[in-house]
């Protein structure tokens, strides 16, 4: 893990990139806003995660690292001993923006555990529409052990188009919560959908049938392999981090749209 510190003082925020290996726009756009000029009122820390796995180019050495926090300092799996360093790293921070890229195609959105003032500034303050509630997926991410933390999906893996927009989020992060004043920070409504559960693969050519976002209806086959097939039921269901080959043993995530998340008042 290798920390770079700009600013100092209250507040302390922090971007991440690295937490995957094989996701390098995370990583090009913290050094990106290392290298940059600018006047922080405030702490910024600008964290690279798993160096080893960037390295190599690998999603991760041992085990996924956004799949091993809150971690064990004992462990024999590297990643699980990371995800201690990494959290006590950020532990002070009152914000954190995990960056992220995928297979999925745009658009780009947010991810979130917990919804209290803090993320929802970070949500609010970023340009994207979409923010995931993935509070019923999993408890081993960042986002879900640290709560002031968010994750960005800033684009299509190794893209620059997804560097460009994590740039462009990460200095909107930054905005949002004071730390960097270059320009006034910019609260929109964001639209909130709750992540509810994997969608599995079976075997055979996997194909999708609809996009991110785009409203299933019911009875509709949104997904299918030489095995299994998979219907909306009902005429409230998205796809999330839907992709035919960016994983292996699923198509995505299958969500439904759960109102708006507004900015608080300033």
């Amino acid at each position: 893990m290798n920390v770079i510190t700009r600013g100092s003082g209250d507040p302390t925020v922090a971007i991440v990139g690295g937490i995957h290996g094989d996701e390098p726009a995370g990583k090009q756009v913290v050094d990106r806003i290392a290298d940059m000029d600018l006047e922080f009122a405030g702490t910024v820390k600008l964290v690279i995660a798993n160096e080893p796995a960037l390295d190599a180019g690998v999603r991760y050495t041992d085990c996924d690292l956004n799949r091993a926090f809150p971690g064990d300092p004992d462990s024999d799996l590297y990643e699980e001993r990371l995800a201690v360093e990494v959290y006590d790293e950020l532990e002070d921070a009152q914000a954190v923006l995990g960056l992220h890229t995928s297979h999925s195609l745009p658009p780009p959105f947010t991810i979130f555990t917990s919804l209290n003032p803090v993320t929802r500034r970070s949500i609010t303050g970023m340009p994207v529409d979409y923010a995931v509630d993935s509070s019923g997926l999993r408890q081993t991410t960042l986002d879900s052990v640290h709560p002031g933390a968010i994750s960005l999906e800033a684009g299509v893996q190794g893209s620059e188009e997804a560097v460009s927009f994590g740039l462009l989020a990460g200095l909107a992060f930054l905005r949002a919560h004071h730390v960097l004043a270059d320009a006034d920070p910019l609260y929109t409504s964001v639209r909130r959908i709750k992540a509810l559960h994997e969608i599995k693969k079976g075997t055979g050519v996997p194909r999708l049938y609809y996009r991110n976002f785009q409203r299933i209806p019911a009875g509709e086959l949104y997904a299918e392999d030489d095995e299994v097939s998979h219907r909306a039921p009902d005429n409230n269901k998205v796809l999330v981090l839907a992709s035919e080959h960016g994983y292996e043993d699923i198509f995505g995530v299958l969500g439904e749209p759960d109102g708006i998340i507004t900015p608080e008042e300033h």
